[in-house]
């Protein structure tokens, strides 16, 4: 597999999860991949991973609610590859509560990762990326935008801004060689969902048409096309990968 051989792509919350899973398959496809993350010591060992299997990948901490860090990393990756192609918004954090008892703190904290971070991550990407003329960016929307969720007013309002943003996006700088685009995981069984109880998982598993949770492995794919040649005449669109939840 070499469908993003050389291009250079960023991976926010790469350390682990679906963010993981997508570091892997990028290097997979040739590229070389910058993860982006708050978790150093998971950040590093999945960046040695891939470079142990004959991949290329290296590091950055980075906080990405955090204007100035972005900025300086986005920088930084272009002095070190020469240029920045693809950026994948995969960084996103759950603070949930239902809605009587949510408190501004936990509100605030959700949207300045998963909204806020996005917004700082992809301008600074499209700097960039309209001034080489070609670039990708695909941002990590969810199911529950499409429908709601109990208990994650927060979480919701966020990955539904972010279908909206994508959208806006795209129109402004399809014309400027960069696409944008979601994707809305549905169920996914990574190792934080692996610790719910029995039970709870098998009534998940019962809400999905195929009957089976979904792999990070299988959003890394969506990610994977979307940001390849191949993917080059779709633009502002958000593809579920749920096993038919949304039907």
């Amino acid at each position: 597999m070499n469908g993003l051989k050389d291009r250079i792509a960023v991976v926010t919350g790469g350390a682990d999860g679906i963010g993981r899973a997508t570091a892997m398959r990028f290097a997979q496809e040739g590229a070389v991949v910058v993860i982006w993350d708050m978790n150093e010591e998971k950040g590093k060992q999945t960046a040695a991973e891939i470079n142990a299997a004959g991949g290329k990948a290296s590091f950055l901490k980075v906080n990405t609610s955090n204007f100035a860090e972005v900025e300086a990393a986005s920088k930084k990756v272009v002095e070190q590859y020469g240029k920045y192609e693809i950026l994948i918004n995969n960084a996103g954090i759950t603070r949930d509560s239902t809605l009587k008892k949510m408190t501004p703190e936990l509100w605030q904290q959700v949207i300045d990762v998963n909204l806020t971070g996005v917004f700082y991550c992809a301008k600074c990407a499209a700097d960039i990326m309209t001034e080489q003329g070609w670039g990708r960016i695909v941002n990590a929307s969810s199911v529950v935008a499409l429908y709601g969720n109990f208990g994650q007013t927060n979480y919701v309002a966020t990955k539904a801004g972010l279908i909206g943003m994508t959208k806006t996006m795209a129109r402004e700088l399809g014309k400027k060689g960069v696409t944008v685009n979601a994707v809305a995981p549905g169920f996914i069984l990574t190792d934080m969902v692996r610790k719910m109880p029995e039970e709870v998982l098998k009534s998940m598993e019962d809400k999905v048409p195929v009957k089976r949770l979904g792999k990070p492995e299988e959003i890394a794919a969506a990610y994977a096309f979307l940001a390849s040649d191949d993917a080059a005449y779709i633009n502002g669109t958000v593809i579920s990968v749920d096993g038919g939840m949304t039907v």
